[in-house]
């Protein structure tokens, strides 16, 4: 299966292909706001407004022989821990290898943020063609990966 957090995810349509091209269930997990696809494969998964809800809806279904599609690291850390394949939605992977560097580095700029608050944050880089493609290819190794092991 695939579960992508979906709020602010830019690649919501290369999933659903991709899903569809190897015959997957795709869980779609949002606060809601979004409009619901008609592909049968995909359950758009709708949970109440809160901090980390839908982070906790996914961390706790994904396991062994699962993708899950997020940019936030401490989801990343707890799919991880579950056996799951994780990627941002450039197509960088979140490993066991590269978690806790993830992890760390995020702290601190969190550290880094609250001890300045005028600090300006850079908001990242714009999400490129390059990215979505990087995305496309990451994502079908991932699931190919995840489909050998499930």
């Amino acid at each position: 299966m695939i579960y992508v957090d979906a709020d602010a995810c830019p690649v919501r349509a290369e999933v659903e292909r991709v899903g569809t091209r190897h015959n997957l269930k795709m869980f779609v997990v949002s606060n809601g706001g979004l409009r619901p696809s008609p592909n049968p494969l995909v359950e758009n998964v709708i949970v109440p407004d809160g901090p980390d809800i839908a982070d906790m809806w996914i961390a706790d279904r994904a396991g062994k022989g699962d993708v899950v599609i997020t940019g936030d690291i401490p989801l990343a850390a707890r799919c991880i821990e579950n056996g799951a394949q994780v990627l941002r939605h450039n197509g960088d992977a979140f490993t066991p290898g590269n978690i806790g560097q993830q992890l760390a580095m995020r702290d601190l700029m969190t550290d880094l943020r609250a001890a300045d608050p005028f600090r300006q944050g850079g908001g990242g880089k714009p999400f490129s063609k390059a990215d979505r493609s990087r995305f496309l290819n990451a994502l079908e190794r991932a699931v190919r990966s995840a489909v050998a092991q499930g």
